[in-house]
């Protein structure tokens, strides 16, 4: 009985994981990967070779360009089904990102769009991804989907019978979509940590190519306490060094592109260049700032 008592109690206990030991950096950048459509989207092309290669070429080019992860989502399958995608995608994505994993050695994360967040932790575990995100982890957004409700619940239970240790990164009131009543910030970011045990927290503007606010990421920054806090979208070369004095990363996609267009390809310049300003934003911070530590939770 004391062995049970133990373990239940071992149960409970975080393991702590900081960004460094991850991304070998304490503030990462983390590119995009736009796959083509996929095998039963509505504008699926009929040739998986294509969307393998370009999505080859898009990740090596922002490894070259010095990202610190990369995410590869299903961005060009919409109109997205709101949940379950079908398992034709779930398999070609499988298979685009042992492509990737080939050609780049940074930590490689997915996003099942709209939020598929088994489908994307089943990948992430077979293929030993690092991490995944999810848009809806906790509550209820009214999306272009309809309803979607967070399945934290679910997911994490998923995680623990796969034995796994991808780590989920979630957005808090995603873009895209609203809430059905109003909401404070704080209390959501809160709410997706203490009752989601989300292990990093996304923040993004209202849309796509749209960046957060500084006040609120400020706020949940504020509420995250140690968990990272993430810049979502809207992230570019001239506004990064102002949002990374808050945030602890950026996920980025939209300014990377050829003329920051997002249907084009990824641009190995613009990447460089953005990475360089980001840099220059973390070394004006302050030499005393600590280590922004990943709770993950068994």
């Amino acid at each position: 009985m004391q062995f049970n008592v133990e373990c239940s109690v071992k149960s409970l206990e975080e393991k702590n994981v900081d960004l460094y030991q991850l991304f070998k950096t304490r503030s990462p950048i983390i590119g995009v990967v736009h796959l083509l459509p996929l095998p039963t989207s509505p504008r699926w092309g009929g040739n998986l070779k294509t969307v393998i290669d370009r999505a080859a070429q898009e990740a090596t080019a922002l490894a070259s360009g010095g990202v610190d992860g990369i995410i590869v989502e299903n961005f060009f399958d919409a109109p997205f089904t709101k949940n379950q995608v079908d398992p034709a995608v779930v398999s070609a994505m499988t298979v685009v990102v042992q492509r990737i994993q080939n050609l780049v050695t940074v930590p490689i994360g997915l996003n099942v769009l709209r939020n598929d967040g088994m489908s994307a932790m089943a990948i992430a575990t077979i293929v030993k991804a690092q991490f995944i995100r999810v848009n809806v982890l906790t509550g209820v957004m009214a999306t272009d989907q309809g309803l979607i409700e967070g399945e934290a619940h679910q997911l994490l239970k998923y995680r623990r019978e796969l034995d796994s240790d991808v780590k989920i990164f979630a957005d808090v009131l995603v873009k895209h979509a609203r809430p059905l009543s109003s909401v404070n910030l704080s209390h959501a970011v809160q709410d997706t940590i203490e009752r989601g045990l989300a292990d990093a927290v996304i923040l993004s503007g209202w849309a796509t190519g749209v960046p957060p606010t500084l006040e609120d990421l400020e706020l949940a920054r504020a509420a995250a306490n140690d968990t990272p806090v993430f810049i979502g979208s809207g992230a570019n070369w001239e506004n990064i060094a102002t949002l990374m004095q808050v945030a602890d990363g950026a996920i980025v996609s939209s300014s990377l592109k050829r003329h920051g267009h997002r249907e084009q390809t990824i641009d190995p310049i613009r990447v460089s260049r953005f990475v360089e300003a980001a840099r220059r934003s973390w070394n004006s911070k302050s030499e005393g700032k600590s280590v922004s530590v990943i709770k993950v939770h068994s």
